[in-house]
């Protein structure tokens, strides 16, 4: 085991500040038990509108090891990690939520993996102690979206988990604002492996994943890494025509050999029903592609930071927003 490794952990909060005592208490345990350091506790407000920022700010005035970004607004989860993953700077980095759903106490067997020679671990979620229409909706999600995708996805695995410094890097430079970080660390490689880490409930308070967040998560990680909505319209459309085509070959029997003209106007009007509806979905489904790509071309960063809290070094953090800021073309001399 390296005596000088460093461990960042980066904890997106929002508008939790009831469980931030016990996180910190715990989270800080649980350093205290893994050889090296300095390690640090990143982080990221995202925009909360209780007194969250003004809890961590005491944190960072008693503990050296604890540092905080305050975003400017809510700019969602996916955003947040991503804020953390810019500023941290440890060899290797855990990323978790700040309800405690995540246990800090599994962090050990991470960094136990790490040393091992592994670059991404993840924790695959066992007995979820969620209601279980929840679970029912994850267990279906994952599978699909594992059956979709184009790059092998873990089942049952969530952010929670670690990845060494050079898969950070990997994923640090990866632009693309409608970010799926579970995908994103797949899709980087090297060697990773999974441990199963039972899902605990929330602390305290409510989750800020309404059933509109689930989903539009849900569909970034989708039209990210897969095409297959795409193809099936294409698919779908194959087989119409084939149905048809059936259908052409039977009334031309039906009239020139039973002498009979064909009936079935009920069945033409659900076929024409059922095509138009087909057809509206998957302009819809191409109406989100292409909306993503608007989204990609305008450059806006994925988040602002208003405040920082703790020893953030200025060259740093001039880096990182000379990264952040869009890339816009060379002016061109005026014609003459």
């Amino acid at each position: 085991m390296n005596p000088a490794f460093r461990l960042s952990i980066a904890i997106p909060m929002h508008n939790e500040e009831s469980v931030l005592p016990e996180l910190l208490r715990r989270t800080r345990a649980v350093l205290d038990q893994i050889p090296g350091g300095p390690h640090e506790i990143l982080f990221v407000d995202d925009g909360s509108s209780d007194r969250t920022f003004e809890l961590l700010e005491d944190a960072v005035r008693q503990d050296p090891r604890i540092r905080a970004i305050s975003l400017s607004r809510n700019f969602g989860h996916q955003a947040a990690l991503t804020a953390a993953l810019d500023h941290l700077t440890g060899d290797a980095a855990v990323v978790m939520d700040g309800d405690l759903q995540d246990t800090p106490e599994a962090i050990p067997q991470f960094v136990e993996r790490y040393h091992q020679g592994f670059d991404v671990v993840y924790a695959q979620r066992i007995r979820r102690k969620e209601p279980w229409p929840l679970r029912f909706c994850y267990f279906v999600f994952y599978r699909m979206m594992a059956a979709l995708s184009d790059v092998r996805l873990p089942l049952d695995s969530g952010d929670f988990g670690l990845m060494s410094r050079r898969v950070i890097d990997q994923v640090r430079r990866m632009p693309e604002h409608h970010r799926y970080l579970r995908g994103l660390r797949s899709w980087v490689g090297f060697r990773q492996t999974g441990i199963p880490v039972e899902r605990e409930e929330r602390h305290s308070g409510k989750s800020k994943y309404s059933l509109f967040r689930l989903l539009k998560l849900a569909t970034d990680g989708i039209f990210a890494f897969s095409i297959v909505p795409i193809r099936a319209a294409a698919l779908l459309g194959a087989a119409a025509i084939g149905v048809s085509m059936l259908y052409v070959l039977y009334a031309l029997y039906y009239r020139f050999v039973l002498n009979r003209s064909p009936q079935g106007f009920t069945a033409l009007i659900a076929a024409i029903t059922f095509l138009s509806g087909v057809l509206l979905f998957f302009l819809g489904v191409i109406g989100e592609y292409v909306g993503r790509i608007y989204e990609e071309t305008k450059g806006r960063p994925n988040y602002i930071v208003e405040r920082v809290a703790g020893a953030f070094g200025n060259e740093k953090n001039e880096s990182l927003a000379e990264m952040r800021r869009p890339q816009r073309s060379p002016e061109r001399e005026p014609f003459r």
